[in-house]
């Protein structure tokens, strides 16, 4: 429990971060990739699709489990805050509402990485279906 206690909010904010950044990677590849994309280059409908749709599942999958891993930091911080509060002889109001603050960031932190994310799912999917609507052979 040691363990859980003093290294849950590194691991869960690492976690996110490093969802934020493949995340942030992947929109800026895909943005450049459409830029530039010449449709007249593919030989069928499918080809160009999965070219277009390259990478739209990884900020998918970003997007749908980020608040689920915010979720468990918080879950996780809140059953650490009321472990401490059943072995403590007394109960501080100001230790268990900062373990509860804590627990919560992760959750703030989850939103804050999905929001985008699927801001940009959505922004990028519907370039790829324009781009793709334009698909004439």
């Amino acid at each position: 429990m040691e363990f859980l206690k003093e290294y849950i909010d590194y691991i869960i904010f690492a976690t996110l971060g490093v969802m934020a950044f493949v995340a942030c990677w992947c929109v800026i590849e895909r943005v450049l990739f459409l830029r530039k994309v010449d449709i007249n280059s593919y030989t069928s409908q499918t080809e160009l699709d999965n070219a277009l749709s390259y990478n739209l599942t990884t900020l998918y999958i970003i997007y749908s489990n980020a608040p689920y891993v915010g979720l468990l930091g918080t879950v996780i911080g809140i059953m650490i805050s009321f472990y401490d509060m059943s072995i403590s002889a007394t109960i501080d109001v100001k230790s268990v509402v900062l373990g509860l603050s804590l627990a919560l960031k992760a959750t703030a932190l989850g939103l804050l990485v999905a929001i985008p994310s699927l801001i940009a799912y959505n922004y990028l999917f519907r370039a790829v279906n324009l781009i793709s609507s334009r698909y004439e052979k």
